[in-house]
């Protein structure tokens, strides 16, 4: 009887804790599709320079060697 009791006792603490965790404010950022917003890349500048390119492509060229 006291294994029951004790079961339903943490159970309704379960439930209440898990009912907090929930009320939330719900914020929704709507964006533009396409558009990128964030800060600049520096990597979209250096992938410009010609040895980026050529080590990107060598890099490409070894991955794919084996198919």
């Amino acid at each position: 009887m006291k294994t029951r009791a004790l079961l339903k006792g943490a159970s309704v603490v379960l439930l209440a804790v898990l009912g907090t965790a929930c009320g939330g404010a719900m914020d929704v950022t709507v964006y533009e599709p396409g558009v990128y917003k964030g800060p600049k890349d520096p990597l979209v500048a250096m992938q410009a320079t010609p040895e980026q390119k050529a080590a990107l492509q060598a890099r490409f060229t070894k991955s794919q060697a084996d198919r």
